[in-house]
């Protein structure tokens, strides 16, 4: 198998160029893509949506610029796909980040608010992801990496199967998810050192 091809989504909501470095470094080639067209032409073998921001302007950036059905399409079809932080969010059922929006509803659940009467929202810095699940992006890594965090939003689901990882922060919720060749994390691994590195290596192995 030859270098993975990966096209970070840049539809205006996060530090692309990071997340596009920490690829580059661990072995793939990268493109940033801000319209399918762009996407398309590239002809990736992995995709990854990134993003950092409030929940409805980012399905709203989605749907207006075409992204939608491309994502729906390509995760239905099992392809190698990564969200990340907003990008993880964003493929549950609805959020209640100022008011409610729908999702892509690639997984069940939805998106709902740390208490700020339970301590700092938002969360930002290290914590631990603990395994939950096997799944080749978890290879080489320990049980419980210390993976760096900034978000005041988290995920409820029904769907334990989905459920990869787990983070304890005004109680336990997902923080990494994923089926077959389709994962999201809650953690930045582009900000995470070593272990987040190989999080994106192993993505480009899929």
């Amino acid at each position: 198998m030859g270098r993975p091809r990966s096209v970070v989504i840049d539809y205006g909501m996060g530090n692309i160029h990071s997340v596009s470095k920490a690829l580059e470094a661990v072995g793939h080639e990268v493109a940033t893509a801000d319209t399918p067209e762009q996407w398309e032409a590239f002809d990736p073998t992995h995709l990854v949506l990134p993003g950092v921001g409030a929940f409805g302007e980012g399905i709203s950036r989605l749907e207006k610029a075409g992204w939608a059905p491309i994502l729906r399409k390509w995760i239905a079809d099992d392809r190698p796909f990564l969200g990340i932080c907003l990008g993880m969010q964003l493929l549950f059922g609805e959020s209640h980040e100022f008011g409610t929006h729908r999702g892509l509803e690639i997984f069940p659940g939805a998106v709902v608010p740390f208490d700020p009467t339970k301590g700092k929202v938002p969360q930002i810095g290290w914590n631990e992801v603990r395994r939950c699940a096997t799944h080749p992006l978890w290879d080489g890594l320990p049980e419980a990496p210390d993976l760096y965090f900034v978000h005041s939003y988290r995920v409820q689901t029904s769907n334990g199967a989905i459920v990869l990882g787990e983070t304890d922060y005004q109680g336990t919720y997902p923080s990494f998810v994923g089926r077959s060749r389709v994962a999201a994390m809650q953690f930045h691994p582009e900000k995470s050192q070593r272990a987040g590195l190989r999080f994106l290596k192993n993505f480009g192995a899929l």
